[in-house]
């Protein structure tokens, strides 16, 4: 029904040539956008439940007073995978992770897998790849947050964390406040998550629409076979290449899901185009510079060295199955 309403709005009524290639980037443009809103507003108030039952206070003080032999990985990884952060936005609430005592890996397999898995890219993934795709990248993105944070944990590094950070430790009792919630049922909390759902859509729309925007006009301008001469499959540095040029850039899932499904069907290997995504959305200048107050260059260089190496295997492993 989307399709046929892009298709008859560019198509119909603005009076555009299917076979052009304005007509072709702004049908694209118009179906994804509609498309990927519509999802978004969907899971962003599905995960607004989940949040709504299952809130950060209580996370902490489970993970601190529980022997949970390696389980606290996954479920800061879920808990990750299920906030609606970006990379920048995850630093806050990874401050607040150390500072109550949660073991130091713990938090980094939070801070991993909170850009790369939130209901903005499942929702976009979902609606631009379907469910088998999204599937493994979600399935992958808390995988990738375990790992990390376990070889991260393994590292003993904190004696990296800055020395602001060790004071907020030394000054903390070790306790997290506890947990209170007023006893609201469901349809009573509904009308707020819908309207939080709202408000993140709202939030994200500039970058959905950018990124469209974008992801249009490579789609119908850019000529066959510009990328595949650079990322092809055939190029076994096609993945780090890729890795490496994003690490620098910064955006949301909704800037560049958009990219990538251009560059899929540009014949650019699913591996590559998810490891670019990957680079781009839980790596990036901002975030480090962030985390300077929390780290040292040390640590934050140790961090970003050990993301990219796993993304980067991630990437030669999504080509082989994907």
């Amino acid at each position: 029904m989307i399709q046929q309403f892009a298709d008859w709005l560019v198509y119909g009524l603005l009076g555009l040539d299917a076979s052009s290639s304005l007509g072709i980037a702004i049908d694209f443009f118009v179906y994804d956008t509609v498309k990927i809103l519509i999802l978004l507003f969907i899971i962003s108030t599905i995960m607004g439940i989940v949040n709504a039952y299952f809130p950060i206070e209580r996370l902490r003080n489970y993970l601190t007073g529980h022997r949970l032999y390696g389980l606290q990985y996954l479920l800061a990884s879920v808990f990750g995978a299920v906030t609606p952060f970006c990379s920048c936005s995850s630093v806050p609430l990874f401050i607040g992770f150390v500072k109550g005592g949660i073991p130091l890996g713990v938090t980094f397999a939070f801070l991993i897998t909170s850009p790369l898995v939130n209901e903005v890219a499942v929702a976009m993934f979902l609606g631009t790849f379907g469910w088998q795709v999204t599937a493994v990248y979600v399935v992958s993105g808390i995988f990738l947050g375990m790992v990390g944070g376990a070889v991260l944990g393994r590292m003993r590094l904190e004696p990296l964390l800055s020395d602001w950070v060790r004071q907020l430790q030394a000054q903390s009792s070790g306790s997290a406040a506890e947990w209170h919630s007023e006893h609201v049922g469901f349809i009573g909390r509904l009308p707020a998550i819908m309207r939080e759902s709202w408000q993140i859509v709202r939030g994200v729309l500039l970058y959905v629409v950018i990124g469209i925007g974008i992801g249009a006009a490579m789609h119908g301008y850019v000529p066959e076979g510009f990328f595949e001469t650079y990322l092809s499959k055939d190029n076994w540095l096609a993945v780090p290449l890729a890795v490496v040029c994003a690490v620098p850039m910064y955006a949301n899932a909704a800037g560049i899901v958009p990219v990538i499904e251009v560059f899929v069907a540009k014949g650019i290997p699913m591996g590559t185009a998810i490891a670019f995504m990957m680079a781009v959305v839980g790596l990036s200048l901002p975030e480090a510079t962030m985390l300077k107050k929390v780290m040292t260059i040390r640590l934050i260089g140790i961090f970003f060295g050990v993301v990219t190496l796993f993304i980067i295997l991630s990437g030669y492993l999504f080509n082989l199955v994907l």
